[in-house]
C-alpha cells in the first residue's frame, strides 16, 4: 500500500494537467518556450504516474485495468474480472 501523501500528490498533479493543459497546448503550437519553461512543472503530463486504484502502487500497473499486477492476479484468480482467465495448453 502506497503512502496516502504519494497518492495526494498524484491526484494533486493530475488535476494540474487538466488545468493547464489547453494553455499548454497553444504555447507549443506558438512555440513560446520560455513562457512554457514559467508553468509549474507538476502541470506536464509526463510526470504523472499511473497508480493502482486499489493499493496506489506505482509500478506494475496495467492501463486497461487500473490494477497492479499483484491485485490483478488476486482479482483474476478470485474470478472477479470479467473475461479473464488463467491460461492453459
Amino acid at each position: 500500500m502506497a503512502k496516502k501523501s504519494v497518492i495526494a500528490r498524484n491526484e494533486k498533479r493530475t488535476v494540474l494537467v487538466e488545468k493547464y493543459a489547453a494553455k499548454r497546448e497553444a504555447l507549443k503550437k506558438a512555440g513560446d518556450y520560455e513562457a512554457l519553461r514559467n508553468l509549474p512543472r507538476n502541470s506536464s503530463a509526463t510526470r504523472v504516474r499511473t497508480r493502482c486504484v486499489l493499493t496506489g502502487r506505482g509500478r506494475g500497473v496495467y492501463e486497461k485495468f487500473g490494477l497492479c499486477r499483484q491485485m490483478f492476479r488476486k482479482l483474476a484468480l478470485e474470478g472477479k474480472l470479467p473475461g479473464v482467465r488463467k491460461a492453459s495448453w
